[in-house]
């Protein structure tokens, strides 16, 4: 594969270097439903039946107050892209309005994420697929999904929007079939099936109350819940490689916060009216519950499929998403020089093969290591959530700083309720983490415990890439104060 190297990778280019070569080549319907298919994710088909299960009818409220924390994430984010659209996304705006450090930490956190995400969404990929191949090794289904995977990232942005696009699509509608099911159960009061159970409103109340036990269980499942929204940020990435980014994007941010209340909360609404709470359990989705229940015939493959279709969106959004980032942090000497490759056809592939080649090594580990060692290092990982939300927020904090000052112009389109509403959304970030670390599963208290870690491991990692550059030079030059890895060739122009 013929590439060349960034055009420029010293930040001394100003703003936006590493931005070179990118194709605008994802439309209108891709970054619509790239939108959607953020916000819908495993999180809903499989892990609201473990939290009704856990919180009861109450964990709606989770959903809508972790909705707004995600609706004013977005729309700082959407101020910020309207400020300067970049494929190095929060990245970029947090080196811009923070500082060098911080972009460099907020990226390495968001691979961390994704990293470790990917190896769990490939590796539960395998496990679905051995419903239907149950004499197929794991090994096996894990490396065909993720070749196929890192083939179609390779080839082009388009051919990953169009993915993503159909994606997000079976998921979508999957969903609406769940809704339009539910709604016609509950206005008919029917019986559900032989499980002896009608729907309708009194299934709200009549199984402990709406809170059965108690507020404080609902406070304690918003941890989960906001890491079910992660991957929403998605669409400040692709704002790079977007056809007319600034009418595109704030139709799609602004599209968020009804496709959670339609898709989280209307899904938890409707499966807490259709069928007590009490039915739904961990091991088995909530939707494959209700199919089942109402004798849907083959209610188990059809959402094995739509799983496996929503575990295959994430990690082709990890593939897509890191490789921008790693090209966004190599253009200033802050990750491997490979990151920054960008191939003929406006590919990062160099940051793309870096992440798939975590993933093609967790697969395998992970068959070894202990099941509670692999879920803490996830859980960690998912730190990398709430790290990349609040770096947003403090970043639209900061422009707007700017902004007043009479520094840079105001966006066109601005997030509502600032200052105010953002640091109110950092307030909360900031109470789920220390609901973290009250949780009954020792495994998050665990990961909490090791954030220290992953800080002291950034921190020396900044240091030594400080020491490399030369007294008094800009953050990323090299001591020759060229590109660094010598002469650098001209990216193709996108």
């Amino acid at each position: 594969m013929e590439s060349s190297e960034l055009r420029n990778t010293t930040p001394g280019g100003g703003p936006g270097a590493g931005d070179e070569g990118y194709a605008k080549s994802l439309t209108n319907r891709q970054i619509q439903m790239i939108a959607i298919g953020g916000a819908i994710g495993v999180g809903l088909f499989l892990g609201v039946g473990g939290r009704l299960e856990f919180a009861g009818p109450g964990l709606m409220l989770s959903y809508a107050i972790s909705g707004i924390a995600a609706f004013f994430v977005m729309r700082a984010l959407g101020e910020l892209v309207m400020h300067r659209p970049t494929a190095g996304s929060f990245v970029e705006y947090a080196r811009e309005f923070i500082g060098p450090w911080a972009g460099y930490a907020s990226g390495w956190m968001f691979w961390v994420n994704w990293a470790m995400t990917g190896i769990a969404e490939i590796t539960a990929a395998a496990l679905y697929v051995e419903r239907w191949l149950p004499d197929v090794p794991q090994w096996i289904t894990a490396l065909v999904a993720l070749a196929v995977l890192l083939t179609v990232n390779l080839l082009s942005v388009k051919l990953f929007g169009e993915m993503e696009f159909w994606f997000a699509l079976v998921k979508a509608i999957a969903i609406i079939l769940f809704l339009f099911v539910g709604l016609s159960l509950v206005v008919t009061g029917a019986g559900v099936g032989d499980t002896g159970y009608h729907a309708g409103l009194h299934n709200l109340t009549d199984h402990g109350g709406f809170l059965p036990k108690g507020f404080g269980v609902v406070l304690m499942a918003l941890q989960g819940v906001v890491f079910a929204f992660a991957a929403i940020e998605m669409v400040g990435i692709a704002a790079g490689e977007t056809d007319n980014p600034r009418k595109v994007v704030p139709k799609a941010i602004n599209s968020v916060v009804w496709r959670i209340a339609f898709f989280y909360i209307g899904s938890v609404l409707l499966l807490t009216l259709v069928l007590p709470w009490t039915v739904y359990r961990s091991d088995e989705s909530p939707f494959v519950t209700v199919f089942s229940a109402i004798g849907l015939p083959a209610a188990g493959d059809v959402m094995n499929a739509v799983v496996l279709t929503a575990a295959l969106s994430s990690c082709n959004s990890g593939l897509y998403s890191t490789g921008r980032i790693l090209r966004s942090l190599a253009s200033r000497g802050e990750a491997p020089a490979f990151t920054a490759r960008m191939s003929r056809r406006h590919v990062p592939y160099g940051g793309i093969l870096f992440t798939a080649v975590v993933y093609l090594f967790g697969v395998f580990l992970n068959y070894w290591v202990p099941k509670d060692a692999f879920d803490i290092a996830v859980n960690v990982a998912s730190l990398g959530v709430i790290t990349t939300w609040m770096t947003l927020l403090y970043s639209q904090i900061r422009f707007r700083q700017k902004v007043r000052r009479g520094e840079v112009e105001p966006s066109t389109f601005r997030m509502p309720g600032a200052p105010v509403s953002g640091w109110l959304t950092l307030a909360f970030l900031v109470g789920v983490l220390v609901l973290m670390v009250f949780s009954d599963d020792w495994k998050q208290q665990v990961s909490v415990g090791l954030a220290p870690v992953l800080a002291v491991v950034l921190a020396v990692g900044w240091w030594v890439i400080s020491r490399r550059r030369r007294p008094g030079a800009a953050p990323g030059a090299s001591p020759a104060g060229g590109p660094r890895g010598g002469g650098a060739t001209a990216a193709p122009k996108g």
